[in-house]
């Protein structure tokens, strides 16, 4: 009888373990489920293009069931978990929810925005975690020039032009350097908006951006988004978002529309639900073959889990080019298992890093040399060009790329599309 193999999670490590086991396995040795509330994967370092309006959102997924034409494939999320019996209940889109059996399970959830007590800042952020995110953003920086273009209130201009965002890891500094790019582009059709109104504010609680890359592409990236009067509050935390006034910790008090949160992820809340061990942080602690201490046929890798790093100690960062090759190698240790084979350590040292900061602006780290600018730019979407699954979407991304480097951002706000309803109810409003 096939062993019966369920990966929880469609992100980075659901995907590419599935991937994995679909090139490997052999005829009839296993039933591969994967389970996932959306029917795609979200390529996140290609979020800030996506907010910006350089990419299209569609090209920056992997559809699942396209590419793992070998795999089942159940749109629903994880409730529960009996590991006495090896089932997993899962709730689907709709109907009841789903009792499934395993033999192997891979617990692949990744990570949700980590909040804190901060007075109005659940009423008045937007994370940056999804695809829905990115898109809206990018309408409502539109929406705010529009407001700021046709407004006679000086204070509602002011607030409309002020954009906060706070945490300055990648996240948050490519999404403030993508957006504010985006911006200052397309000024030209607003004259009514003049570039010194608008204030970019980037908050970091750190003595400095960028703390888990070197502290020399950290500099690169300050003086770019610095000479680019993008304000950098370090050692300032948000202590309030109350009515619309942001209160930073060094005594400013900003009036803002615009408050983006991207200060650090955590665990799904159903991992500490699960009965399984979780470290301080509410990771799954796993060994280095990615194993769940306790639990011989439940893994995990990704930003769900405490994945040793045997290179720098500790435990790997939460990066997609981590999550990878976990992926990869937790694929290939479920092949060793079915096969009676001992497991392999997971072992990775960083080719290198990017960080895009806006059309034709990056800095990165490469085999240990600096490089910034265009050069930079253009190595990062080289790399990612490959690194997207699917010659499919491949070509989609640089067909975007190819059609938008002669041209500048488009101004095209589809902010009604978040009440695709609202034309129809007016209509029926109307009609009474």
């Amino acid at each position: 009888m096939p062993k019966r193999i369920l990966i929880v999670g469609g992100g980075y490590v659901g995907l590419y373990t599935a991937l994995r086991l679909q090139r490997g396995l052999r005829p009839g040795e296993a039933e591969v489920t994967v389970v996932n509330p959306e029917n795609y994967m979200v390529y996140r370092p290609l979020l800030p293009e996506v907010a910006s309006g350089t990419l299209e959102p569609r090209h920056a997924v992997v559809p699942l069931r396209a590419v793992l034409r070998k795999t089942r494939f159940i749109s629903g999320a994880l409730t529960g978990l009996d590991t006495a019996r090896a089932t997993a209940t899962v709730q689907p889109m709709a109907g009841p929810s789903l009792e499934l059996e395993y033999d192997e399970l891979v617990l692949a959830l990744g990570a949700t925005s980590r909040l804190l007590p901060v007075p109005g800042l659940a009423e008045r952020g937007i994370g940056f975690n999804s695809l829905a995110e990115a898109a809206h953003l990018r309408d409502h920086v539109l929406r705010q020039l529009e407001i700021a273009a046709a407004t006679t209130d000086p204070e509602v201009r002011r607030s409309a032009l002020t954009f906060v965002f706070v945490g300055g890891g990648y996240t948050g500094v490519e999404a403030v350097a993508e957006l504010q790019d985006m911006a200052v582009d397309v000024l030209e059709g607003y004259p009514e908006v003049d570039r010194s109104e608008m204030r970019w504010i980037l908050v970091e609680a750190m003595d400095r951006i960028l703390g888990t890359v070197s502290a020399d592409l950290a500099e690169l990236a300050t003086t770019e988004l610095t000479a680019r009067g993008i304000d950098i509050r370090t050692g300032t935390l948000l202590e309030s978002a109350e009515n619309g006034v942001l209160q930073l910790s060094d005594g400013t008090k900003l009036s803002s529309d615009t408050l983006v949160w991207v200060a650090g992820t955590r665990p799904q809340t159903i991992i500490g639900e699960l009965g399984l061990p979780v470290d301080d942080r509410g990771r799954l602690v796993v060994d280095d073959t990615m194993r769940v201490h306790g639990q011989p046929n439940i893994w995990s890798a990704g930003d769900c889990a405490a994945v040793p790093d045997p290179e720098k100690g500790g435990t790997c960062p939460p990066t997609a080019q981590h999550a990878v090759r976990q992926a990869q190698q937790l694929g290939e240790n479920l092949l060793l298992t079915l096969r009676g084979h001992a497991v392999k350590p997971f072992r990775y040292n960083s080719r290198g890093e990017f960080v895009t900061l806006g059309k034709n602006k990056a800095v990165g780290e490469v085999l240990g040399h600096k490089v910034d600018g265009t050069l930079a730019w253009t190595l990062r979407r080289a790399y990612y060009a490959t690194q997207i699954p699917t010659w499919n979407r491949t070509v989609r991304v640089l067909g975007d790329w190819v059609v938008g480097m002669p041209f500048g951002h488009d101004v095209v706000n589809f902010g009604s599309r978040e009440e695709p309803r609202g034309a129809f109810k007016e209509a029926a409003a109307e009609k009474k």
